[in-house]
């Protein structure tokens, strides 16, 4: 007779997390009862979150060197965007757990290794770490890597794999919005459904208004889209994804985007819209100085 499987504990704490709610995860961790293993996660959650909401040194100061290796592995996520200085003393750790027979296939380790050489953009060291999947959020990471890496047919693969686990699954419907987006034409409406719904059943965050807001962009319908990107500035002002689709979307309308372009190269100075326009600016000085 099989066993009978209760409710899971962290489904909300989860998709809180998932949809970005990110206080709202934090505000709902306190669950009692819960197995070793599941505070764990818990924990892993709540970190993670903070992180999300840039409380690094919260996250440094309060894992110390006894904590269970998921843990360990999210402290190092914390020094990494903590500071550049951190970069290659983070890495050489990283290297040295995934080599490690005893730890180096926790899936959290891997969640996070996968997710800071993604952020190096070393895309095949990052799929070294997450492409035996395991779990969905290792899958979804996939995703995410296969499309940063224009490869909109390996992430449909990842999202085949999710379906067949639970196609209801928020980590699914994300990543099958994030596909959608990445392959465009009709399937932008089908994206903006998945947003849409979501910020009919959760929390309205950032990341659902900025989901919604890159549909409208692709569908011409910039006007709506600066209304959801505002209304996300004023959740999280310093959210580098708003800031940077509202670059974008101002200079659609034909309005000043040089206000959020400023914010954003404050909050976020390794941003591929700053980077991209900083190379601008130093080539059209280049470009003056030639010309004088």
């Amino acid at each position: 007779m099989a066993a009978v499987v209760g409710p899971d504990p962290l489904f909300g704490l989860r998709n809180n997390f998932y949809v970005g709610a990110y206080q709202g995860a934090i505000n709902s961790s306190e669950i009692p009862n819960l197995s070793p293993d599941d505070a764990v996660e818990r924990d892993c959650l709540v970190y993670r979150s903070y992180i999300a909401l840039g409380s690094y040194q919260l996250v440094i100061s309060e894992i110390n060197s006894s904590a269970a290796t998921p843990l360990q592995a999210v402290k190092l996520l914390a020094l990494y965007l903590s500071s550049p200085n951190n970069k290659e003393t983070v890495i050489s750790s990283l290297h040295e757990w995934l080599a490690d027979p005893a730890v180096g296939s926790n899936p959290i380790l891997r969640l996070i290794a996968g997710t800071i050489f993604m952020h190096e953009q070393d895309y095949n060291e990052a799929l070294k770490h997450t492409n035996a999947g395991g779990t969905m959020e290792l899958h979804a990471l996939n995703v995410q890597i296969f499309l940063k890496m224009h490869r909109s047919d390996y992430a449909e693969k990842q999202l085949r794999v999710m379906q067949a686990v639970d196609e209801d699954h928020t980590l699914t419907q994300l990543a099958n919005a994030w596909l959608n987006l990445a392959v465009g034409g009709s399937k932008i409406q089908e994206a903006y459904l998945i947003f849409q719904d979501f910020s009919e059943r959760y929390q309205m965050t950032s990341l659902v208004l900025n989901g919604k807001a890159v549909c409208c962009m692709h569908k011409g319908e910039f006007d709506e889209a600066e209304t959801l990107l505002l209304e996300a500035l004023n959740r999280d002002a310093k959210d580098p994804e708003t800031l940077a689709n509202l670059v974008v979307c101002s200079l659609h309308l034909g309005k000043s985007s040089s206000r959020y372009l400023s914010q954003l190269k404050l909050v976020h100075p390794e941003h591929t819209l700053v980077v991209r326009a900083s190379a601008a600016e130093e080539a059209f000085d280049r470009a003056v100085q030639t010309a004088a």
